[in-house]
């Protein structure tokens, strides 16, 4: 008995210790990433003395009498469909094999005069193409389907009028972040208001710019709910965040970074007279992010980078700083406004739809259910909570519609918003 007594403990002080020595220890935290940034971006986000043109105001904007601006920074193109059209398949013939030339007709051809003188473009692939011809590379090469670079109001109805139907206008840019992309930003989104067009998305692919034609464009962005996003193959770095910042939701693929402003034209001797220089557009870099529901440390981390690098955000920090995802000051303000319309207990019996909605209707990939088993689904959970509501019949919760939705399993959130 005695040696029973001394034995038990030691076999269970031996299997705590083996559990403890088979814990599996946690992988350690990911390294920040920080890369050099290449050579064709600038060397920081640029910051400078030179205020945004009055001509990109709002103000102006009212009217039809638009200063003339032009989009030179980059690309900017207009589309009225949330994605790209699939690309057509074009299968050409195969090429006609070539016929056997006759022992006779091999001899050598004498040049023509035009092509001796080398401008034929012709003469056995060689020579520069003559004066006012088209090239098969000139010819391939790509144009921007709804192209638009004039920004006087005549321009600009035109390229977003044909999305008036459709309640939906997509602006694609590709560039710097410049005073003519603040007023392009500014002038569609006026001119989406005047058309009642509610839905905007900004497809956006830019290496920065300067910080002060940034936060304007951001608050323009801001103020007319865009949904921005970054595109597997684009990037948004710089002061491309805080344009990031702005978006009602951001759904990001590509490559995020930021690193430190730099001044244009700085004439500090001192990191003390630097970092006077900077203290004001800073402050107003920290005063932006905080009213776009964005963390102020976004703003003290880029200081932090050296100008020549780029410190690129994971998943995890994109969440963190709120630069992914829904905005949470505008979900926030969306609530206001619906309680505003439809009273308190209105927008609590909705949440409370939307969490069911979400926790029994959604539990696996709505790309995976047919319109059919969602709305079999949703429409006890409407009843049961008495939707649609008759004092607020356009804020209820919606039918379920077809799959090909985006978001099938957030229909009603998303649609109520725009």
């Amino acid at each position: 008995m005695r040696t029973s007594r001394i034995l038990f403990p030691l076999l269970l002080g031996a299997g705590l210790v083996a559990c403890r020595q088979q814990a599996p220890v946690p992988p350690p935290a990911p390294k920040p990433l920080t890369v050099p940034a290449s050579s064709g971006e600038d060397s920081g986000a640029l910051s400078s003395d030179a205020k945004p043109a009055r001509a990109a105001q709002v103000d102006v904007l009212k009217g039809t009498d638009w200063p003339p601006i032009r989009v030179t920074s980059g690309e900017a193109s207009i589309s009225c469909e949330a994605e790209d059209p699939a690309p057509e398949i074009v299968i050409e013939p195969p090429a006609a094999s070539p016929r056997p030339v006759p022992r006779e007709a091999a001899a050598p051809v004498p040049a023509a005069p035009e092509a001796e003188a080398g401008t034929s473009a012709s003469a056995a692939g060689q020579g520069e193409p003559a004066a006012g011809t088209t090239t098969d590379a000139a010819a391939a090469a790509p144009v921007l389907p709804g192209a638009l670079s004039e920004l006087d109001f005549k321009s600009v109805s035109a390229a977003v009028a044909p999305c008036r139907e459709k309640a939906l206008v997509r602006v694609r840019y590709k560039g710097k972040i410049g005073s003519d992309f603040t007023a392009l930003m500014q002038r569609v989104s006026a001119m989406a208001d005047r058309l009642h067009i509610g839905r905007r998305i900004l497809d956006i692919d830019s290496t920065g710019g300067r910080v002060e034609d940034a936060m304007p464009a951001g608050d323009a962005i801001a103020e007319s709910q865009w949904t921005i996003r970054v595109r597997q193959d684009a990037i948004c770095h710089s002061a491309c965040v805080l344009v990031l910042a702005a978006g009602d939701d951001r759904r990001i693929a590509g490559r995020i970074g930021i690193h430190r402003m730099i001044r244009v034209g700085s004439k500090a001797n001192t990191r003390a007279e630097l970092s006077q220089e900077l203290r004001e557009v800073y402050g107003e870099m920290k005063d932006y992010l905080e009213r776009n529901g964005a963390s102020v440390a976004v703003a003290d981390l880029m200081m932090t980078v050296p100008n020549r690098s780029l410190r690129l955000l994971s998943e995890t920090e994109l969440k963190e700083y709120g630069l992914s995802g829904e905005n949470a000051v505008q979900d926030d303000l969306d609530r206001i406004r619906l309680a505003r319309r439809c009273g308190d207990e209105f927008v609590k019996r909705r949440d409370a739809y939307q969490r069911d909605y979400d926790r029994q209707c959604t539990v696996a990939d709505p790309s995976g259910q047919s319109a059919l088993d969602l709305e079999a689904c949703a429409k006890p959970l409407r009843e049961q909570y008495g939707f649609p509501d008759a004092k607020c019949l356009a804020d209820s919760p919606v039918a379920v519609l077809p799959a090909t939705q985006a978001r099938a399993g957030a229909v009603a959130a998303e649609e109520g918003r725009h």
